[in-house]
């Protein structure tokens, strides 16, 4: 255990749709006992507006949250307890000591919402998992 919540980097090339989705996922389900950021390799303009409508439709605003495309910088890979690439190959950084992970998923881009769901729902998923070793829950003494 540390003395500081978990740090953990979501990495995609476009940072616009899969990175974008775990990052809010985490933060939705984890309030303030995870650290999360999210960037990408080459970052796009804007976030897959597929992406938008079905975080929305689990009612996270990623608009309103000010997320947005940022660029991998080093010093996020260096202070991330986990990095969790998705579809960015040897593009990414490596820090020896950081613990990596890379989900294969199906990218979004240039999908409909109907394609978009179940990569959301996979992530969603993955993110639960991740969530539940990063901070374990204590046993339930009540019954």
């Amino acid at each position: 255990m540390t003395d500081h919540p978990p740090e953990v980097l979501f990495v995609c090339v476009h940072n616009a749709g899969r990175s974008q989705m775990a990052a809010a996922l985490l933060a939705h389900h984890a309030g303030d006992t995870v650290t999360v950021r999210s960037a990408g390799t080459a970052p796009a303009a804007s976030i897959n507006p597929a992406v938008v409508e079905v975080m929305a439709e689990l009612g996270i605003d990623l608009l309103a949250a000010g997320a947005r495309p940022k660029r991998l910088e080093d010093a996020a890979v260096d202070a991330s307890d986990v990095v969790i690439t998705m579809g960015c190959g040897d593009e990414c950084p490596f820090y020896p000591g950081t613990r990596y992970l890379d989900w294969q998923l199906d990218d979004p881009a240039g999908q409909g919402v109907d394609a978009v769901r179940p990569i959301r729902d996979q992530i969603d998923q993955r993110v639960r998992a991740l969530l539940a070793e990063l901070v374990p829950q204590p046993p339930d003494r009540s019954t």
